[in-house]
């Protein structure tokens, strides 16, 4: 039975080392490993909760639905 356990206890073991001797490596990679995660996992719970997307921005002005007149007024002598 503990040839079952015991890749498990020395990788916890490793991993516990690690942590006390290179904090900032073993912290990067845990912060690091979170975030593909959370990339699978918020969507769903947003849009579970009722999360709906904005509208998009205009990208352009809307023109008028008219003809256009000319500008008068503003002529060079």
């Amino acid at each position: 039975m503990s040839s079952i356990v015991a890749p498990f206890q020395r990788t916890y073991r490793y991993l516990q080392r690690q942590a006390h001797e290179n904090p900032v490596i073993f912290y990067s990679v845990i912060i690091g490993s979170i975030g593909p995660v959370l990339a699978i996992t918020i969507p769903p719970i947003r849009e579970r909760y009722g999360y709906r997307p904005a509208e998009m921005i205009p990208t352009s002005y809307p023109l008028p639905n008219r003809p256009r007149r000319p500008t008068q007024g503003y002529e060079d002598p």
